[in-house]
């Protein structure tokens, strides 16, 4: 059962959604409204803001949700795609008017043959984190490059999980900023899945690594940052 789409579909058609639970593996149960996924553009931080003043040309807005995000940029002219791997996520953004979706999983999408690329690939609310690991985020930096155009952009935001470390040590196995989810909604757990949270050092020496450039473009005062990724020359 997609746990997730249900909510946001009960959001959708009869609001307000039950509460949806977000269980993790580094604390308790954190309650996610999912009201906060219908949000509109006045209703949007400066971070997110920033990020879709920095799009441009053909873009791909990588797990849409309800196209929030999508639906602003459509309306300002951008020819932009919303992708999600849920299917009630991508029937709601098709409903709320969004001409361009599309089904699927960035880690294994590929362009159909006679297919123009995009010039940018944005991942908002903390999206680049599906990447799942450090070895993750470095095999999606290299395969990703067969999307974008030779001038095109990886935009998104991300933050640096080492406040929750400073009572406990850090991990002794793998990247502090490694961690796992699972919804829960009316009662119905969904499968754990794995997510990172990458430190700004961190992402710049992967980008260096895997030939990007990567450039802080924002901070907030919640450790998050916005950052944008170009193809080294």
């Amino acid at each position: 059962m997609d746990v997730f789409g249900e909510a946001l579909k009960d959001q959708f058609l009869k609001p307000p959604a039950e509460t949806l639970w977000v269980h993790n593996s580094y604390d308790e149960p954190e309650e996610m409204p999912v009201d906060i996924y219908f949000r509109n553009e006045k209703e949007m931080p400066e971070l997110e803001l920033k990020a879709l003043d920095l799009c441009k040309g053909k873009v791909l807005d990588v797990g849409a949700g309800v196209g929030s995000h999508a639906l602003i940029l459509q309306k300002r002219g951008f020819d932009v795609t919303g992708m999600d791997i849920s299917a009630p996520a991508v029937n709601i953004m098709k409903q709320r008017g969004l001409k361009q979706t599309m089904e699927g999983n960035i880690l294994t999408y590929q362009i159909p043959d006679g297919e123009k690329k995009y010039d940018t690939l944005l991942f908002m609310m903390n999206g680049i984190g599906l990447t799942g690991s450090i070895p993750g985020l470095k095999s999606f930096l290299n395969q990703v490059k067969s999307l974008i155009n030779k001038d095109g952009q990886l935009v998104f935001d991300s933050s640096d999980l080492s406040y929750l470390y400073l009572e406990v040590p850090f991990p002794e196995n793998g990247y502090y900023g490694e961690v796992s989810f699972r919804y829960e909604y009316k009662s119905i757990k969904g499968n754990w899945f794995k997510w990172i949270y990458v430190d700004q050092k961190t992402l710049i020496d992967i980008a260096k690594a895997t030939g990007w450039h990567a450039e802080i473009i924002f901070e907030d005062d919640s450790d998050q940052y916005l950052a944008r990724l170009t193809l080294a020359r």
